[in-house]
């Protein structure tokens, strides 16, 4: 952006955020810190008032117009709001109509014509497990609990261990994959845990304050994973050939991956993962198309489905 976008820039970063050194403001704008100083400087031979107190800060934000965004900047959030699997509660559903309505209230009279003949070129679909309003309930009580600190009294259904009670000190929200999930410190199991969201049978905040550990993270939770599950990590490495090699060369399917071409034609794809069932599950998606090179757990985990595979269907068609 050229200066005086970056100096409207900064006003609106200013005018939203606290405590924004040079350092930051440099690392938004995508320039040294010399610049922004230079900025600084700019904008107060403006007579803009602006102080610095453990950051930048605008002493009065009244001389600053509302913001106004461009045809490209409107269609992008407007994209983004409406891909929101949260829209589609009874909360968030008022929540997204009025912010849509605040955001068109600062739509310039061009961007409002030039809206009204411009097709929505994109649409993203993000398949969800927002099944019932009680998911919906208890989304927004484990919200309260974060934002308050308290432990919550949560009764779980469990795929593997199934119907049980404990207490959890919840930590973060996280929508991974097709579901929303919440991350806390379970007091049964004395680990943080993972809960998906459409399997929570009741919750009760209790009067019990918990204090955050700050080392753990939405970023750092799930690092390493494939997608939800976590465990020890893996080194994985497998073989695809034919159109299993071209469909997994055509994408990224972990940030962590490595893919290299061979001289027979199979594509090798490494990669180290935590715990190896969701990989797994991906892997038996292409069928006789892959081969397992290596841990053995997951040679004899793919060798001892596709035995029981074969068993079960050359029985059934006899």
């Amino acid at each position: 952006m050229n200066k005086y976008d970056r100096m409207l820039f900064i006003l609106n970063l200013l005018r939203s955020r606290k405590n924004m050194n040079a350092d930051k403001l440099a690392e938004e704008c995508g320039v040294t810190e010399r610049s922004i100083y230079r900025d600084i400087i700019s904008l107060s031979e403006m007579n803009i008032p602006i102080y610095y107190d453990n950051g930048y800060k605008l002493a009065s934000d009244n001389f600053l117009p509302p913001l106004n965004f461009s045809i490209e900047e409107y269609q992008l959030l407007k994209t983004a709001l409406e891909s929101n699997p949260l829209i589609k509660t009874d909360k968030y559903q008022q929540v997204y109509k009025s912010l849509l309505a605040k955001i068109e209230n600062c739509l310039s009279e061009n961007v409002q014509k030039e809206k009204r003949y411009s097709p929505q070129m994109t649409r993203i679909e993000i398949k969800d497990s927002i099944e019932s309003d009680d998911s919906v309930q208890y989304y927004e009580q484990i919200e309260k609990a974060i934002s308050s600190q308290k432990t919550i009294k949560l009764k779980y259904s469990s795929i593997k261990s199934g119907e049980s009670t404990r207490e959890v000190d919840p930590y973060f929200i996280i929508f991974r994959g097709s579901a929303f999930y919440f991350v806390g410190y379970c007091h049964l199991k004395k680990e943080y845990r993972t809960f998906r969201m459409n399997r929570i049978i009741d919750v009760e905040i209790s009067d019990k304050d918990f204090i955050k550990s700050g080392d753990i993270s939405a970023e750092s939770y799930f690092e390493g994973s494939w997608s939800v599950f976590s465990g020890e990590p893996v080194d994985v490495v497998v073989l695809f050939k034919d159109d299993a090699a071209k469909v997994v060369l055509s994408s990224v399917h972990h940030q962590n991956e490595k893919k290299e071409q061979l001289e027979n034609g199979f594509l090798k794809y490494s990669i180290t993962t935590k715990g190896l069932e969701e990989i797994q599950q991906w892997l038996l998606g292409f069928g006789e198309q892959v081969e397992v090179v290596t841990p053995q757990e997951l040679k004899d985990s793919m060798g001892e489905i596709g035995l029981y595979l074969t068993q079960k269907y050359n029985s059934s068609s006899r």
